[in-house]
């Protein structure tokens, strides 16, 4: 039996009085994955903003670059 299965018959014995405090926590779970995206996009734009390297802003053209990478266009 899979992990959710599993977690799904758990759900099924617990008494509907129950089932509002388990919405929230699966909320609050939802919300943290949500939070924990933010802050990995956050860190790579500063990330960016904080590397010194002098090529940082260097153009490259799609088809330069497609070059680059051995792809035909």
């Amino acid at each position: 039996m899979s992990e959710r299965e599993q977690a799904k018959q758990i759900i099924d014995t617990l008494p509907d009085y129950k089932m509002q405090a388990i919405l929230m926590f699966l909320r609050g779970v939802e919300f943290d994955d949500e939070l924990e995206d933010d802050r990995f996009c956050e860190k790579l734009v500063d990330d960016y903003l904080n590397d010194d390297s002098p090529d940082k802003h260097e153009n490259v053209s799609l088809e330069e670059f497609a070059a680059q990478e051995g792809i035909a266009l």
